[in-house]
C-alpha cells in the first residue's frame, strides 16, 4: 500500500539533530520525520541501506538511517519511505493521545484515532516507556474482555505440593516511619500469614516512639517463632533510606529467596497473601491495597512529565476491583516482594536512595532507570491502607477518633458486631418497656477507651444548676458529666449518630425523619454513691434519647438503671455498649435509679432537641 521496498517509522519530532528538520521532504498529512525504532523492506534494499558505510557499534541508528533517507538518490533507488500515518508503525513519543485501546472479547487492539486506523507495531520512544509498559498490560493478548488476565497465568508456579521445610525463604521488612493508627491490628495480620515461621527472618525499623509499647510487645510475644530477628529502634537514629537499604542487605546475607516489604499502613488482611504472591512469579510484584471508600492506593498506573501521578484511563475500574489481573506499572509502594534474584545482582538490586526523592520514589525511579518491572495485583483482595495523614496522637486513645479517617478500622474496631441485626427487618426488636427499645451499639473496648478520655481530661461538672458550658448558665436536671466537646469528640459522635444511631431510630419510629439527626448535649455521666448517687424523675428537651451503658452493673458498680415513671418499668440489666433508646418530652419521664457501690459511667444524647 505504500508503494516502498524499505518503509521506517515517524514521529513528529526531528531528532536527533533538529537542524536538519528543513531537509526533510514534505509531508502533507501525518508525521515528517524518520523515527528508527521500527522498519521494514525487502532483505536486499535494507542490507544495502545498513552496509552503505561502516556502522560504529556505540553509533546512533537514527543519524545513520536519517542520513540515508535525506540522501535523496539512495531514498529514491531503494523506495524508502516514512509510514507517517501509522499504518504499521505508531511511535508514541508527543503522539500519545493519538491511540486509544479498544478492548474486545478476542483480543484488544490500538485505534489511532488521527488516522483511524489500527497500527500493528507500538514503540515506545523517548519518555514514553511507561506508557508502552501500560499498553502491554492488554495487548497481544495480555488480556480480553472474555478471558480476563491471560498473562496473569504465565510463568506461575505452584507451592501447593511444596513441603513446608522446602518453602522459600523470606526476609519480612516491617517500616513503622511514623505514628500509624491501629497498628495493634497491623502486627496481627502479620502474624496470622498462613506460610511457616520458620521460613521468615524479620526485619523491623521503628521510627516512631509513640510506637513502642506495640512494637514491643510483638516481638516479645511472637518473635521466637520466627528464623530470626534485626530490630532497629527510634533511639538508633536510621533513616527510612537507609533502613530500607538495610533490609535489601539482609536478604543478601541470609541468601533469601524473596524480600516481602510492608509499611506500617498496608493491613494485609488475606493471610494467603504472602504464598499468592510468590507463585505470581513476577521480578517485584506488590497487592493493590486502597483505602477504604477511597480512590487512593499503593500504587500508580501513570506517571505525569515530572514523573509524578497521573490518572490512567484503567486505574478506577482496578481500585475498584471491576477489573482484575496483573499490571506493569511505574510506581507502588507500601508492600511488596521483590524476587531475590533482582536483589543478588548488582544490576537491578533495588536501591532507596537517589538525590533527594523519598524512598519511595527512590526506589520506583531507580528501578525504571534499570528497566526493571514492577507489577501489581488484585486478583483476589488483599488487604487495605490506613490512612495515616491527619493522625493525632494527643488523647489516651486515639484510634478513638478515627472515625473519618480510617471509618473501615474504626468500625472492626470499635462497632458492636451485632450491630446491624438492629436494622434487619427480620430481628425481633427487644422492648423492655413500651417504645423503649435495646440495640448494641458499640464494643465494650469502646466503652472502656471513652470513659478513659473523660477520666482523663478530669474536669466533670459539680452536678449543680448552675452549668457555665451552657447559653444562660443553668442546668434544670443537673448531672456530674463532661460534654463530648470538652474531650474533643463532638463531631464523631455526631457521625456515630448519622452512620449508625439513625437508621435504628427509623425502623422503630416509623414516620418520624431527620436526616441528620443533630445533639447539642452529648455527654458521659458519672454516679456513685458519694458523688451523685441517682437521678430525679424529669423529661428531656428532645425527640428522642438515646442512654448507652458504659461499664458492667454487678461488676463495675451495683444499683443503677432507669426507671419509666408512666409505665413504672424499669431497666437495670443494662448491657455494655448496648444503647436504650426512647422517645423524650412528653411520654416518657424517667429517673436514674440510685448506684449503691462502684462507679456507674451512661453516654447520654439528646436527638433533635
Amino acid at each position: 500500500m505504500s508503494n516502498s521496498r524499505v518503509l521506517f517509522g515517524a514521529e513528529s519530532f526531528c531528532w536527533p539533530d533538529e537542524n536538519l528538520a528543513d531537509s526533510y521532504p514534505e509531508v502533507h498529512r501525518g508525521k515528517r520525520y524518520l523515527n528508527s525504532g521500527g522498519y521494514i523492506g525487502y532483505a536486499n534494499d535494507l542490507y544495502s541501506v545498513v552496509t552503505n558505510e561502516p556502522i560504529e557499534d556505540a553509533g546512533d541508528d537514527q543519524r545513520y538511517f536519517t542520513k540515508i533517507y535525506l540522501n535523496e538518490d539512495l531514498r529514491n533507488e531503494h523506495k524508502i519511505k516514512l509510514d507517517s500515518k501509522s499504518t504499521i508503525f505508531h511511535n508514541l513519543n508527543g503522539a500519545t493521545s493519538e491511540v486509544e485501546l479498544q478492548m474486545s472479547e478476542e483480543s484488544p487492539y490500538l485505534l489511532n484515532t488521527a488516522f483511524n486506523n489500527q497500527p500493528l507495531v507500538l514503540h515506545g520512544n523517548g519518555p514514553t516507556k511507561t506508557v508502552l509498559n501500560s499498553f502491554g498490560n492488554y495487548l497481544a493478548n495480555a488480556a480480553n474482555s472474555k478471558d480476563g488476565c491471560v498473562a496473569c497465568w504465565d510463568r506461575m508456579i505452584s507451592l501447593t505440593d511444596v513441603k513446608p521445610e522446602n518453602l522459600p525463604t523470606v526476609v519480612l521488612g516491617i517500616f513503622i516511619e511514623k505514628p500509624i493508627p491501629f497498628l495493634e491490628e497491623f502486627f496481627e495480620k502479620i502474624v496470622r500469614l498462613e506460610y511457616p515461621k520458620d521460613k521468615i527472618t524479620l526485619f523491623l525499623h521503628n521510627a516512631a516512639p509513640y510506637h513502642n509499647d506495640v512494637v514491643n510487645n510483638f516481638v516479645t510475644k511472637h518473635s521466637p517463632a520466627y528464623a530470626g530477628i534485626k530490630t532497629i529502634l527510634p533511639t538508633d537514629n536510621t533513616k527510612e533510606w537507609h533502613a530500607r537499604n538495610l533490609a535489601v542487605d539482609m536478604c543478601i546475607q541470609k541468601t533469601c529467596d524473596y524480600f516481602f516489604s510492608i509499611d506500617g499502613e498496608a493491613h494485609i488482611d488475606n493471610p494467603y497473601t504472602l504464598k499468592l504472591l510468590i507463585e505470581q512469579n513476577r521480578g517485584i510484584l506488590a497487592p493493590i491495597l486502597v483505602r477504604p471508600y477511597k480512590a487512593w492506593s499503593n500504587f500508580w498506573a501513570a506517571l505525569s512529565s515530572e514523573g509524578f501521578y497521573a490518572r490512567s484511563n484503567d486505574y478506577m475500574d482496578i481500585v475498584k476491583g471491576e477489573r482484575r489481573g496483573l499490571w506493569n506499572v511505574p510506581f507502588i509502594s507500601a508492600a511488596y516482594i521483590i524476587n531475590g534474584t533482582l536483589i543478588r545482582n548488582e544490576a537491578t538490586k533495588p536501591s532507596y536512595i537517589n538525590n533527594l526523592l523519598d524512598a519511595d520514589m527512590a526506589f520506583c525511579t531507580n528501578n525504571r532507570d534499570r528497566g526493571v518491572f514492577m507489577f501489581v495485583t488484585n486478583r483476589v483482595d488483599f488487604g487495605h491502607l490506613i490512612n495515616s495523614d491527619n493522625f493525632e496522637t494527643t488523647h489516651i486513645n486515639n484510634e478513638l477518633y478515627q472515625l473519618f479517617d480510617n471509618r473501615w478500622d474504626w468500625e472492626l474496631r470499635y462497632l458492636h458486631p451485632n450491630w446491624s441485626q438492629g436494622i434487619d427487618p427480620n430481628t425481633t426488636l427487644l422492648e423492655p418497656c413500651t417504645d423503649v427499645y435495646w440495640f448494641p451499639l458499640v464494643t465494650e473496648r469502646y466503652c472502656k477507651e471513652k470513659v478513659e478520655e473523660a477520666e482523663n481530661f478530669g474536669q466533670w461538672s459539680d452536678g449543680s444548676n448552675y452549668d457555665p458550658r451552657l447559653d444562660g448558665g443553668y442546668e434544670n436536671v443537673p448531672t456530674v458529666d463532661i460534654h463530648m466537646n470538652q474531650i474533643g469528640f463532638e463531631a464523631q459522635w455526631l457521625e456515630i449518630l448519622r452512620l449508625y444511631v439513625e437508621p435504628l431510630q427509623s425502623r422503630v419510629y416509623v414516620g418520624y425523619h431527620h436526616y441528620p439527626p443533630f445533639a447539642s448535649m452529648n455527654f458521659i455521666v458519672r454516679y456513685k454513691p458519694d458523688e451523685q448517687r441517682e437521678l430525679k424523675p424529669h423529661h428531656d428537651t428532645s425527640t428522642y434519647t438515646i442512654n448507652i451503658a458504659l461499664n458492667k452493673v454487678n461488676e463495675d458498680f451495683t444499683g443503677g438503671g432507669c426507671r419509666f415513671t408512666r409505665y413504672n418499668c424499669s431497666v437495670t440489666d443494662t448491657k455494655v455498649g448496648w444503647l436504650i433508646m426512647h422517645p423524650g418530652k412528653l411520654t416518657h419521664q424517667h429517673e436514674g435509679l440510685r448506684v449503691h457501690t462502684g462507679t456507674r459511667y451512661i453516654m447520654v444524647s439528646f436527638i433533635d432537641p
